[in-house]
């Protein structure tokens, strides 16, 4: 067997393994054989096939699958041990693959059309200093936070009348249709507002549903999804709820962070905003990786070979899509290509790793997210998740399972090895600024 490689460009090549009759006739033969000891034809016992009979019954196929087997094996073995590196996959020559003369040809040559990455480097060194924001929290967002959690965690009451903010619930009325449902007050358009507040329990409302919900999509809604409703309705109000905000006591300090942990409401304030510094933290560095990603692809060339690619593009999504609609989607897709290169340049130089303990790890913190637990857990709460983290990555109705936090694993250490390699410039803004900023990039 022998294999070439002929460059047109320094990102198209042609592979071309050729095969010659040694290299696949003994284990043909071989195979040969060994169907003959199973063939099961009709007029001779199991073993006593005549050859001849078996090879022009078999030989053609058995003859194309071993050489397929041969050349699969070789062509992978070549760019891993010439260390190619390859955009997309070897697109076989076709054309020239059919017109093989499988009944009478000994010797064959095998053409692949391969897409190669243009050579590139990873130097940190080159590429410009990005941001990171160090974000000054102040009593405003403290006040803030303490209204919001004060709302979420008072208590429910069920008063006699409307205010506004309320929710309204009761039985909308349109000649023979009618249907239970709720009105959140944000629903109601600010002119509307009146109709409702200091209505009391039992009362009927008659209103336009154009006049008084703010959109569309709320008179869906509060009407049970029911489209192409225009005009009045009536509304007999049958409960109000209102949700009360708690107050800043023992039971309320202990409810939000944990029993004890604090003892005054000058602590409390002191522990939001510790929480709010850590939140705001946490976001900080994931917009430095966010443009710390965007500094290495705005900076860092790599030459692609277009033209292969939209080719393989087309070939491998079997006519799903067209030739026009991978053209207009391709800026992303040489995007995402030059990306992918760029995270296993590293990910190769650096020597990551991952291992299942790591990925372990990884799916316990999904579960421990889940189940709202963020703190720590007991003995028997932690075998627990250990138990159902274990089950989720290895369940075989779901195989991607692991290699999608195989790959969120894999991709948080390459992330923090570009951060850690970045050359970084300190900027203190306020949380207003900040949050343009991060709306900026939506």
């Amino acid at each position: 067997m022998n294999i070439s490689l002929e460059k047109s460009t320094p990102v198209n090549a042609r592979l071309v393994v050729s095969i010659v009759e040694a290299d696949y006739k003994p284990q043909v033969d071989k195979n040969l054989k060994d169907y003959r000891k199973r063939a099961n034809i009709k007029g001779f016992r199991p073993g006593m096939v005549p050859m001849q009979m078996v090879q022009k019954m078999f030989g053609k196929s058995i003859l194309v699958d071993e050489i397929n087997q041969m050349l699969g094996k070789a062509v992978q073995e070549y760019i891993r041990e010439n260390n190619l590196n390859l955009v997309g996959e070897p697109m076989p020559a076709r054309e020239e693959q059919d017109r093989i003369d499988w009944d009478n040809q000994k010797d064959f040559d095998f053409a692949y059309n391969l897409g190669l990455a243009g050579e590139f480097a990873v130097d940190f060194d080159k590429i410009p200093a990005v941001k990171t924001y160090d974000i000054q929290a102040t009593e405003k967002e403290v006040e803030e936070t303490l209204e919001n959690l004060k709302k979420n965690g008072g208590e429910q009451i069920h008063p006699d009348s409307i205010e506004e903010g309320d929710m309204i619930f009761g039985t909308f009325t349109q000649g023979e249709w009618s249907e239970k449902s709720a009105i959140p007050f944000k629903a109601i358009k600010e002119e509307a507002k009146g109709t409702f507040i200091g209505a009391a329990k039992d009362a009927t409302l008659t209103f336009d549903l154009q006049a008084t919900f703010v959109d569309e999509k709320s008179i869906e809604l509060a009407t049970g999804n029911k489209t192409g409703l225009t005009g009045e309705v009536t509304f007999v109000v049958e409960d109000i709820t209102r949700q009360m905000p708690a107050e800043l006591n023992q039971a309320f300090f202990d409810k939000i962070l944990g029993e004890g942990k604090v003892s005054s409401e000058e602590e409390f304030r002191a522990e939001i905003m510790e929480i709010i510094k850590s939140n705001y933290k946490r976001e900080s560095e994931y917009l430095l990786k966010i443009d710390s990603e965007k500094a290495l692809l705005e900076n860092i060339s790599i030459e692609l070979p277009e033209e292969f690619l939209k080719t393989w593009l087309v070939e491998i999504n079997e006519g799903k899509f067209t030739p026009e609609q991978i053209e207009e989607d391709f800026d992303n897709v040489k995007k995402d290509i030059r990306w992918n290169l760029i995270k296993n340049e590293i990910a190769t130089k650096n020597e990551i790793k991952v291992e299942y303990p790591e990925v372990l790890e990884r799916t316990k913190d999904m579960i421990r997210g889940q189940f709202g637990m963020m703190g720590g857990a007991d003995d028997s709460m932690n075998e627990m998740i250990e138990r159902i983290a274990n089950g989720y990555l290895t369940d075989k109705n779901k195989q991607d399972n692991f290699m999608k936090m195989f790959n969120e694993v894999y991709a948080s250490k390459i992330s923090d090895v570009i951060v850690a390699n970045m050359k970084i410039e300190s900027k203190s803004i306020d949380v207003e600024e900040f949050k343009q900023i991060a709306d900026s990039l939506v």
